[in-house]
This record gives structure tokens, sequence and C-alpha cells, in this order.
């Protein structure tokens, strides 16, 4: 179990992208448990620390669930629009 909490935390930095420190804690639970069962499915053998969760994920973007594909969007919509209101100098 602690593997696949592992393989999601990944799959979900991988795929999102650092997050503002305001919203990792919400957003990447929200993703991690909107995505759990896919990246259980789609990528058994991907393995932490590597990128493999990241391009299974990629390679599968058309087969995730509506859950997964809207929690990864409205993750990088908050990732976004936290880099858009950073001041430019």
């Amino acid at each position: 179990m602690r593997v696949f909490a592992s393989l999601a935390v990944l799959a979900v930095a991988a795929v999102a992208g650092a997050p503002s420190f305001a919203q990792a804690p919400a957003a990447a639970g929200s993703v991690r448990q909107a995505c759990a069962a896919d990246i259980s499915k789609l990528c058994p053998d991907a393995q932490p620390g590597n990128g493999s969760v990241r391009q299974c994920i990629a390679a599968h973007r058309d087969q995730l669930s509506d859950g997964c594909k809207s929690a990864l969007a409205a993750r990088m919509a908050a990732r976004q629009a936290a880099g858009s209101s950073a001041p430019h100098n």
C-alpha cells in the first residue's frame, strides 16, 4: 500500500508540476484520491523516482477516468493562476 501511495504522490507531482505552498496539501490530496485507481490499473509496474509514473500517465492520458482528468485539470489551473499572480521583476 505504501508503494502505491508513493506512486500516486509522484504521479501527481510529475504530471501537475510544483504547486504553490498554500495549495499543495489540498490539491495533491484531491488529485491523489481521484487518480489512485487509474495509476494502479494503468501503471502497475511504474517505479517512483525515475519518471516512469509521469511517462505512464502521459501515455495513458486518454484512458484516465473523468475524475482524474478533472482533478489534474483543476490542479493545473490552480498552478497557472498562482503563477500569474506572482510579481514579475
